[in-house]
């Protein structure tokens, strides 16, 4: 059994991390300001924080073996307080859901430097991308990025999609999507058996 710490526990991702971890027995401590929203479940533990302030985060992460932010960008925990406060609680990992803004369509172009890249998604995505760059620079965390296709949304837990590293996954249809419970499946999995340490990869159908 590991102990992990996630935060943003009540988002949709978050919560669904959180029960796939849970049916394979780990412990889960679920860290939200307001966890009032969250289902309570066996082996779930809720703590009411604000993940943005490292000094009240790092006692709430002491103990555990990895944290997952599962938080946004945008008005979330940013790289340095994660990482900042995972190393102060003496947590050696951490797993990040990314997004998909970052990943390559082209050699050497991302997918948010397309022209059909939607506005009002382009403040999350640049945010992901920086972060994503100050985890590359960080050299004593083990940290894993793991960014969802472009459509990433409440769907079907299939057990059945792909991995990649920095390209964006298009399925035969030219269609760039997973469920956020295959997301989870996948997550679970990097932290079971770990395959992508200090690196990001992708899923997808």
């Amino acid at each position: 059994m590991t102990h992990i710490a996630i935060l943003g526990i009540t988002g949709r991702a978050g919560s669904r991390i959180a029960t796939e971890l849970l049916q394979r027995g780990h412990s889960v401590t679920g860290i939200a300001r307001d966890i009032s929203k969250a289902a309570p479940q066996p082996g779930l533990s809720l703590k009411a924080a604000d993940a943005t302030d490292a000094g009240t985060l790092t006692p709430l992460l002491q103990g555990h073996d990895v944290v997952v932010s599962s938080t946004r960008f945008v008005g979330g925990i940013d790289a340095a307080t994660l990482i900042a406060a995972a190393k102060q609680a003496g947590v050696k990992r951490i797993v990040v859901v990314g997004g998909a803004g970052s990943l390559e369509v082209a050699p050497g172009k991302a997918l948010i430097d397309t022209p059909e890249f939607p506005e009002i998604y382009k403040a999350e995505a640049s945010s992901g991308r920086s972060f994503l760059q100050a985890l590359r620079a960080e050299s004593e965390l083990d940290w894993t990025f793991i960014s969802p296709s472009a459509l990433f949304e409440p769907g079907p837990r299939t057990g059945h999609f792909r991995l990649g590293g920095d390209q964006l996954l298009v399925d035969a249809d030219g269609q760039s999507h997973i469920s956020m419970e295959d997301y989870a499946i996948a997550l679970a999995d990097e932290i079971e058996a770990p395959r992508h340490s200090r690196a990001r990869f992708t899923v997808g159908y």
